[in-house]
C-alpha cells in the first residue's frame, strides 16, 4: 500500500497525511476488532492527524467514541509518536469555565498527555475576549498540553483578530482553520478573505464535512452539523449528479468528494469518518484519482455542484 502525501500543518507545524480521520459518532458504532484494524490501516497509509473530541452534552446520551479511541490505539500496537491526536476545546460557558480542566478531561479519556492539535469550536459572542484567549491557549502549551490550535468555522476577520494578538504579545497564533468544505461548499474557504488569511498569516485549511454528513453520497439518516445558508435540500438532490461524474471517472462517489478538497492551494488535511477498513481503502482512491485526473479538471467537473454561490458569505460566520 502507498503512503499518501504528506503536508504541514500551518507554517510550522508537523506534517500529516493529505487525509484524516474523524471519531464523530464513529468508533462506538463499528466492531472493536475491525475498528482496531482501521487505525492500523491509516496509520501505515500515511493518514497520521486523528480528530477525538469529546461530543458528549448534557442530558444527552453518553457518547464513549474517544475513550474507545484510547484503547484502539493499545490494541494496535501503537507508540504516542506514531500518530497526531486533535481535540476539541468548546467556547460555551469561556471564560467562566475555563479551558484546562475541560481540555484535561479530553487528554484523559482519550488516554493521553498532550494534544498535537486543538481546534476551538464555534465562536459563538461578539464580546469573547480574543487577546485573554490567546494567552490561555499558550499558557496551556506552556503547560505542555498542546503542542499547536486552531479554530472550526470562525470568521476570516475573527482569525486575523487572533493573529494579531498573538503576534502583538509574542505568543503562537492560529495554524489551522477548519472550514466545512464539500463540491457543494466552497464560498467560505475559496472566497477572498479567507485567501489573504492563508496566504498572508500561514494558516492552512483542514476540510471537514466533505460528504455532508452522506448526502452527496446518497446516504440518509445521520446526525449532520448545522446548514448555512439553507443549501441542505439542494446538496442532497445532487447526490445522483456526483454519483454520475464519480461513475464516469472510474470512482466512487466518495474518492471524487474526498479527491475535490485536496486541490485547495492552502490544504494541509481532509477529515472525514470511516467505519470499516474496506470503507478506508477505498476512501485512499481519493489521492490516486488526483493524480489521474488533475486539479484543474476535477474542479471543471465538479463546478455544477456547488450549491452554496452567492448565498453564504465568503467571510464565514
Amino acid at each position: 500500500m502507498t503512503a499518501i502525501p504528506q503536508r504541514r500543518i500551518g507554517g510550522n507545524g508537523p506534517l500529516t497525511g493529505v487525509l484524516s480521520l474523524g471519531s464523530w459518532h464513529t468508533y462506538d458504532r463499528m466492531d472493536f476488532g475491525e475498528a482496531v484494524r482501521m487505525l492500523r490501516t491509516a496509520v501505515d497509509a500515511g493518514i497520521t492527524l486523528f480528530d477525538v473530541g469529546v461530543y458528549g452534552l448534557p442530558g444527552a446520551t453518553p457518547v464513549f467514541t474517544d475513550v474507545l479511541f484510547s484503547a484502539m490505539v493499545r490494541a494496535a500496537g501503537l507508540r504516542r509518536d506514531d500518530y497526531l491526536l486533535s481535540s476539541k476545546l468548546w467556547l460555551e460557558g469561556y471564560p467562566e469555565r475555563e479551558l484546562r480542566p475541560q481540555l484535561e478531561n479530553a487528554l484523559f479519556r482519550a488516554g493521553v498527555d498532550h494534544a498535537d492539535l486543538v481546534v476551538l469550536g464555534d465562536l459563538r459572542r461578539d464580546d469573547t475576549d480574543l487577546d485573554a484567549l490567546v494567552r490561555d491557549l499558550a499558557a496551556l502549551r506552556e503547560a505542555g498540553l498542546l503542542r499547536h490550535w486552531g479554530v472550526n468555522n470562525w470568521s476570516a476577520t475573527a482569525i486575523r483578530a487572533l493573529h494579531d494578538f498573538a503576534e502583538a504579545d509574542g505568543l503562537p497564533g492560529p495554524v489551522i482553520a477548519q472550514l466545512k468544505h464539500s463540491v457543494a461548499r466552497r464560498s467560505i474557504p475559496d472566497g477572498a478573505p479567507f485567501a489573504s488569511v492563508f496566504g498572508e498569516l500561514g494558516v492552512t485549511l483542514q476540510s471537514s464535512d466533505v460528504f455532508e454528513g452522506g448526502l452527496l453520497l446518497g446516504k440518509t439518516g445521520r446526525q449532520i452539523g448545522r446548514d448555512p445558508g439553507g443549501v441542505r435540500a439542494a446538496i442532497t438532490a445532487s447526490a445522483p449528479e456526483v454519483d454520475r461524474i464519480a461513475t464516469a471517472l472510474g470512482a466512487t462517489p466518495a474518492q471524487l468528494c474526498l479527491a475535490f478538497t485536496l486541490t485547495h492551494p492552502a490544504h494541509t488535511t481532509t477529515l472525514f469518518g470511516a467505519t470499516s477498513t474496506a470503507q478506508l481503502r477505498e476512501n485512499l482512491g481519493a489521492v490516486d484519482l488526483l493524480d489521474r485526473v488533475g486539479a484543474d479538471r476535477l474542479r471543471e467537473l465538479v463546478e455544477p455542484l456547488r450549491a452554496d454561490r452567492g448565498v453564504v458569505d465568503p467571510e464565514g460566520p
